[in-house]
């Protein structure tokens, strides 16, 4: 994203910890890891990924969902625009996820004006 011109902060304080903020057009950017964010959790429980202690993995993945939901709500509630991105979608193509970031960033800038 900074090799695009991007410029953002890193631990910026909001609910849900984003990895990467622009303070300017209130842009929220997640980067959230498959398993422990629950990509496709209906799909590992059907699979039996929780084989293994699901009385606990079940409701932790679970709350850590709903969670996830919770933050986007409120960040949007304050005007927030939220970006949530698997980090497969990262490791597969690092340059197209950060020209997505840049295109929603520029169009918040241009609707600002």
């Amino acid at each position: 994203m900074w090799g695009l011109g991007l410029r953002y902060r890193k631990h910026y304080p909001l609910i849900g910890k984003p990895d990467f903020v622009f303070i300017g057009v209130k842009v929220a950017v997640f980067c959230d890891g498959d398993f422990w964010h629950g990509r496709n959790f209906n799909k590992m429980v059907a699979e039996g990924r929780f084989e293994n202690n699901p009385n606990y993995w079940i409701p932790k993945m679970s709350k850590t969902i709903e969670r996830d939901k919770n933050s986007k709500r409120v960040l949007e509630s304050k005007g927030w625009y939220v970006i949530r991105i698997w980090e497969t979608d990262v490791y597969k193509s690092p340059v197209e996820v950060a020209k997505q970031i840049q295109e929603i960033v520029q169009n918040r800038k241009i609707n600002q004006e």
